[in-house]
């Protein structure tokens, strides 16, 4: 019997350097793609208004597209919401299938991940709004979110473990963009 605790120290650590390969790229591109200029606190651009209107255009697309396929999923397997629905339904202590399960539960993880992803990064993508960024950072990196939480969606409901890894590195590497271009700029506003 090979032990495998050799094996999980290398993935322990795979996972543990992986935020920070992420976040290593992240500050890179906004350094030597972007350019990380002074924080200047001002009202949002015309190019970052419309950056984020069209993320939050795109995100909400997405929750869109969770629910409507959680209700689907739903309807063909003849599943309630709540108890009080079954109830209503006639079917109390109806048996549901191992294979409806998984289908709901699937979209239920990929809703609650979607929305936990959102919220982390639409709070420093407003405040990064405000001080003033070239728009090309919003542009990059917002629209970007939303377009890597779109194919997270896709690839979380087809079951496509790879491309869920992939859209979920992207997503991840997009909220260490914005977040540290706000951390620089912010650094190089206080000299």
């Amino acid at each position: 019997m090979r032990s495998t605790e050799p094996r999980k120290r290398r993935v322990a650590m795979i996972i543990i350097g992986y935020p920070v390969a992420l976040l290593i790229a992240a500050i890179a591109v906004n350094l030597v793609l972007i350019g990380v200029q002074p924080v200047v606190v001002a009202l949002p651009s015309e190019g970052a208004v419309g950056a984020l209107a069209i993320t939050f255009a795109l995100l909400v697309a997405n929750h869109a597209w969770l629910m409507t396929s959680t209700e689907l999923t739903r309807l063909r397997f003849d599943l309630s919401a709540t108890p009080e629905e079954r109830a209503a339904r006639g079917r109390e202590g109806a048996v549901i299938p191992a294979h409806a399960s998984d289908e709901l539960e699937r979209r239920h993880n990929a809703h609650r991940n979607t929305t936990e992803n959102v919220v982390c990064f639409l709070c420093p993508a407003l405040l990064l709004a405000f001080v003033s960024p070239p728009a090309a950072v919003l542009y990059l990196w917002s629209i970007g979110f939303a377009l890597a939480r779109l194919g997270y969606t896709w690839s979380y409901l087809a079951g496509r473990t790879g491309a869920r890894g992939l859209c979920m590195s992207l997503s991840l590497l997009t909220l260490f963009g914005v977040t540290s271009y706000l951390a620089m700029s912010s650094v190089l506003g206080l000299f």
